[in-house]
């Protein structure tokens, strides 16, 4: 039962498409959540299984989340397509949608935003517009919209997650610092409250640390750890 409620009535990620030239995905969540992090584990999980993947520095806010970005695509093998910061990121996601049509030596591209916070309107507009950029350059574009929350927070993830997902319309969430199985009830928080299937979590600090969200086995450590502090 709690499987089923966890799954969310998802369809399957759409991610891994053959029948698609490219796929986008953009990756959205406050700062501090681990999202610059999770976008380097994704490219590095999707290129281990054969995938090209660009990654696009869309968060021009703060020229250290585009150096981030940049060592976390070194560490993956993964080209970044960069503007300088404080520039439009708009045009960055537009040439990085063209820069990996061209070459034709992309199949997944991933778009770092800046950290908005749910409270800021006009990054919320930006990030319609980033959107719309993706849309027109690409059928059905973005094809998935990640969240990254971060599992600590708790009852904020959640507040979070809604606000997100009115403005953006997130298909997903990817769950950092869930190496604890203790803070497992924001997983079930979040399939209740959003109906937003958790696709990926993170279990610890290096760029292998990414596993496909399971039910199956979530379900049966939370068990697991209800038995133990029960014992």
């Amino acid at each position: 039962e709690m499987v089923r409620f966890l799954q969310a009535d998802a369809p399957p990620l759409d991610i891994d498409n053959p029948h698609r030239l490219l796929t986008v995905v953009l990756v959205v969540g406050v700062n501090g959540s681990g999202k610059t992090t999770t976008i380097g584990k994704l490219a590095n999980y999707y290129r281990k299984k054969g995938k090209r993947v660009v990654l696009a520095a869309a968060d021009t806010f703060r020229a250290a989340a585009i150096d981030q970005l940049k060592i976390w695509g070194d560490r993956a093998g993964v080209s970044v397509i960069a503007h300088k910061p404080g520039g439009d990121p708009g045009a960055v996601v537009y040439d990085a949608i063209r820069a990996s049509q061209e070459s034709r030596d992309a199949d997944i591209l991933f778009i770092d935003t800046a950290g908005r916070l749910h409270t800021n309107y006009n990054l919320m507009k930006e990030m319609g517009k980033i959107r719309n950029v993706a849309q027109r350059q690409v059928h059905k574009a973005p094809h998935e919209v990640l969240l990254v929350l971060d599992a600590t927070t708790g009852q904020n993830a959640i507040t979070q997650a809604e606000k997100f997902k009115e403005s953006v319309g997130v298909t997903g969430v990817v769950l950092t610092k869930l190496d604890n199985t203790a803070k497992g009830g924001v997983v079930i928080a979040i399939a209740d409250r959003l109906g937003v299937p958790v696709r990926f979590v993170g279990t610890g600090e290096g760029i292998d640390d990414i596993a496909e969200f399971d039910p199956w086995v979530f379900v049966k450590s939370l068990l697991e750890h209800e038995e133990r502090v029960r014992d």
